[in-house]
């Protein structure tokens, strides 16, 4: 029973895993249709998205039925707890990324973004695809030390975010009211990536030590 038991862990930490893959492939896609208004590149990132709920769910379902089949105590239970926690935030990872695609879509043979903007959303998106792959190496490794890394790369999220609005309040920001509201939703859902990657990864530290952060 208790190989078994080991076995069904090893398969949650796998589907974990595979969200963190596929979301980090969904924002990595994204903001590549975003910055090339690509109808084509942002409609499979939306409908990709499906894949990665189905993984939330699978992962849901084996968690609740290790509850009931094993009734796990002790640092068996906080691993249980911590997949949720995990998978949840993967999961808003991916809606998120569906969520640029869509704004992509909506401007439409048009670029959302403008042209004094377009480096920023390019370091923007590196810095996404950089905590995405971070936090899926700390989810398969229980690397505590990555996940704490993801702090800083939080801090370069939320200082290029700052940086959009400082653009968008200047003299001479002349986009319209329609593109003004595109961007501050777009600089949100790449401050919101980061900020779920980064709870992913303190769920990390506290399921090796046991420690909240």
């Amino acid at each position: 029973m208790r190989d078994e038991y080991r076995a069904d862990l090893v398969e949650v930490n796998r589907l974990l895993v595979s969200m963190a893959e596929a979301v980090r492939v969904a924002m990595h896609n994204a903001t590549s249709a975003l910055l090339k208004a690509d109808q084509t590149e942002a409609e499979q990132v939306i409908a990709r998205d499906a894949e990665i709920d189905a993984l939330y769910r699978l992962t849901e379902d084996k968690v609740y039925d290790l509850l009931a089949r094993q009734a796990p105590v002790a640092s068996d239970l906080r691993v249980v707890f911590t997949a949720i926690h995990v998978a949840g935030d993967l999961e808003r990872m991916g809606d998120l990324a569906e969520h640029v695609a869509k704004a992509t879509l909506r401007r439409h043979p048009m670029c959302v973004v403008p042209d004094v903007l377009i480096d920023t959303f390019e370091q923007m998106g590196e810095v996404a695809d950089r905590v995405a792959n971070k936090i899926t190496t700390a989810i398969s490794t229980s690397d505590i030390v990555i996940a704490g890394q993801l702090d800083r790369d939080d801090d370069t999220m939320d200082a290029l975010h700052r940086s959009l609005f400082e653009r968008m309040f200047t003299a001479d920001w002349h986009e319209s009211t329609e593109t003004s509201v595109d961007i501050a939703l777009l600089g949100r859902y790449y401050e919101r990536y980061a900020d779920h990657a980064v709870n992913a990864g303190r769920h990390v530290v506290f399921l090796v030590t046991g420690e909240a952060n």
